[in-house]
């Protein structure tokens, strides 16, 4: 029963909070929740409305996984959007620059970011063993420095080419592009599919090697991790880096599948979606997937509510209700499964008293 209790009914309880809130929220704002649903539904079936929403869903799912592994240490890497955009830039100009064969010249694009990002996580990371600087706070400072390293590597006396009103890194050649999947008059990003392969190499990380049960281990307690020979220290720069190299990942997707270079107007706040499709997916690849794909819907949908004079910005507001409902519904389920434990104890310990106490009188007769 707690089992049940802790896998299925959080969610559920997350799902009616959500609507429930989302719909007085369309009330207020003069609009009728069924409504409402329905147009966001139905514009998902119009136009390429729907491959786009699986393609930005694959970005906020490496997202999600890059903040996720931080998650799983009880770091809280605040500075996957940092990371993302310097191994973006990164490896924009090494695209750019290198004239390699097909496959390998996207294999280098990618070691390339998963380098840079790593190597951009490794200054909290370092910060955070050798001083106890925390990581909240030094990765918010690196977020802010990313953007003049941008600005500063994509500048016409360094790296950036100028085209019309565009400053942005020279374009990577057609060998380095990841191929599109074609849907009618969409295209999937191919991405998709190391993006799936990555989200098993998380699952299989964490319930199937020595690494994943010292890391999960060393992030529910410390104390006993380290009793049991696991170096705390060592576990926290590793699953920093891990973090880190998978944030280089972010931006390959639109970088390698549609963009082929990488400017001053490129996307950015992707690294702080992640943490809210982390927390969605309660740090488990399937949920994550799964938590990509609905804050990918709303955000692609949300421009169908204009339709009926309704703010899209109401979608925003609705992103905010589910976090909170998630964080919500699994909280009162905590408390609930650790009110029903403790009566079970004391109802336990009752018993176990009785018993004592029948004993003593038997023998005392």
């Amino acid at each position: 029963m707690s089992s049940w209790r802790t896998k299925v009914l959080p969610p559920l309880l997350a799902i009616v909070f959500a609507l429930l809130l989302s719909a007085i929220a369309l009330i207020i704002s003069g609009a009728d929740p069924l409504t409402a649903y329905g147009t966001m539904v139905g514009q998902l079936f119009k136009g390429s409305t729907a491959v786009d929403t699986v393609n930005l869903a694959t970005v906020y799912y490496l997202a999600g996984l890059a903040v996720a592994i931080g998650f799983q240490m009880n770091l809280f890497n605040i500075g996957v959007e940092g990371q993302y955009r310097f191994a973006a830039v990164t490896a924009a100009i090494a695209g750019g620059a290198l004239d390699l064969p097909p496959v390998i010249h996207t294999v280098v694009i990618l070691l390339v970011a998963l380098v840079a990002g790593a190597a951009y996580a490794a200054i909290p990371a370092i910060l955070k063993v050798t001083r106890g600087v925390s990581e909240v706070i030094s990765t918010i400072m690196l977020n802010s420095i990313v953007g003049g390293i941008v600005a500063f590597l994509i500048n016409p006396d360094m790296f950036g080419v100028l085209t019309g009103n565009n400053l942005a890194t020279k374009p990577i050649a057609p060998s380095g592009h990841v191929p599109g999947i074609p849907l009618g008059s969409a295209t999937l990003f191919g991405f998709v599919v190391i993006a799936a392969l990555i989200g098993v190499g998380y699952w299989f990380m964490l319930n199937r090697t020595r690494f994943g049960f010292e890391l999960k281990a060393s992030g529910e307690s410390p104390t006993a991790a380290a009793a049991g020979g696991v170096n705390a220290k060592k576990m926290a720069l590793v699953a920093m880096l891990v973090s880190g190299a998978v944030a280089g990942l972010i931006a390959m997707p639109e970088l390698l599948g549609r963009d082929y270079n990488y400017g001053i107007t490129s996307t950015q706040m992707y690294g702080f979606t992640g943490i809210a499709v982390a927390l969605l997916g309660r740090n488990h690849p399937g949920g994550i997937a799964l938590g990509a794909l609905l804050w990918a819907f709303l955000d692609k949908s949300a421009v169908s509510l204009e339709q009926i004079h309704v703010s899209k910005e109401i979608a925003t507001i609705m992103q905010g209700i589910i976090v909170l409902s998630v964080v919500v519904a699994y909280e009162v389920v905590r408390r609930a499964d650790l009110a029903a434990e403790q009566r079970r104890v004391g109802r336990a310990l009752a018993g176990n008293g009785r018993k004592g106490s029948s004993v003593a009188e038997g023998g005392a007769v």
